[in-house]
């Protein structure tokens, strides 16, 4: 395995939004994934 592999999952008809899977040497992430960000606006 290489530093990274991204495999698509699953792919919506008729607009770009898709599930996705990508490898890296410390594990594995699923993609969309809830990312809270916090600011100071």
């Amino acid at each position: 395995m290489g530093r990274l592999n991204f495999e698509v999952l699953k792919e919506a008809p008729g607009c770009a939004a898709r599930t996705a899977r990508f490898t890296t040497l410390h594990g594995e992430v699923q993609t969309p994934i809830f990312m809270p960000v916090g600011t100071q606006a």
